[in-house]
């Protein structure tokens, strides 16, 4: 039986890049978009993760590609891109951003694997990613996770009391209760633009954390105060309220997902 659709591999490759800048002063992420504003020197003796993505149909061994042929390919070929580029930027060179070093990863590792790679997501740490595609060569996707935490009710004004505690249960109690909310805030922007991480942290503080974080959702914030704040609201108002801010910056919003709990969550849009 032939399966029409293409499916997806992905493997992640842990490595420690092996660059050890010796600079006088060289403390503090730097100013610029560049790498050293991705992985800071605090960081750069510790492990990054790289996702590459790849496409296609399995051959007759059942396998799209060699998982160790990527991470060899990885090691001889991406992980010295790194170094270099570290290495660079802490000398006090042009600062290469992470989407271009991206794409040129990309690039090397098409010409030395035997499926197509259509993304590559650098971790630098579990609540950071840069994600590129080669359909969208001129693009990155970054994503941060934050938290904050909030007490709210969920509760139907128009409902009998009855009603909402067969609806909602425990989570209509009267003085309400709290969660340790987290979101994800994804952003496509320029490969080669000004926006980075210091502006969507700066927009997400002000748009969504000072907003949300240790307040109780229905007393105090507006946006609930005639909306059910659960999860996939929280996610809805928190879209809008990104959207425009981001775009004002010069990127787009690509997705927000909050999560409840660890098992519940909710991204908008899907």
């Amino acid at each position: 039986m032939r399966h029409p659709i293409m499916l997806e591999l992905t493997r992640t490759v842990r490595f420690t890049p092996t660059a050890r800048p010796r600079v006088a002063g060289v403390t503090a992420p730097s100013a610029s978009n560049g790498l050293l504003g991705v992985v800071p020197p605090s960081m750069l003796f510790g492990v990054l993760e790289l996702d590459v993505t790849c496409a296609g149909e399995p051959d007759a061994t059942g396998y799209l590609v060699d998982i160790a042929l990527v991470d060899r390919a990885v090691r001889d070929h991406v992980v010295p891109l790194f170094d270099g580029a570290l290495r660079a930027e802490a000398m006090g060179a042009v600062p290469v951003g992470p989407g271009a070093l991206l794409a040129t990863a990309q690039r090397a590792l098409a010409q030395t694997l035997p499926a197509q790679v259509v993304r590559l997501a650098l971790r630098p740490s579990p609540f950071l990613s840069t994600t590129f595609e080669p359909a969208m060569p001129n693009a990155v996707v970054l994503a941060e996770t934050f938290e904050f935490a909030a007490s709210h009710r969920l509760h139907l004004a128009g409902r009998s009391d009855e009603e909402n505690t067969r609806l909602f249960g425990k989570c209509n109690n009267p003085n309400g209760h709290g969660h340790n909310y987290r979101i994800e805030v994804a952003v496509e922007a320029d490969a080669d633009g000004d926006f980075g991480f210091p502006a969507l942290e700066r927009i997400v503080a002000r748009e969504i954390m000072g907003r949300f974080d240790h307040r109780h959702l229905n007393l105090d914030c507006p946006e609930f105060r005639n909306l059910n704040p659960s999860v996939e609201n929280i996610a809805r108002v928190c879209h809008g309220l990104l959207a425009p801010e981001v775009a004002a910056a010069g990127a787009a919003l690509r997705f927000v997902r909050v999560w409840e709990t660890d098992k519940t969550s909710c991204r908008y849009p899907a």
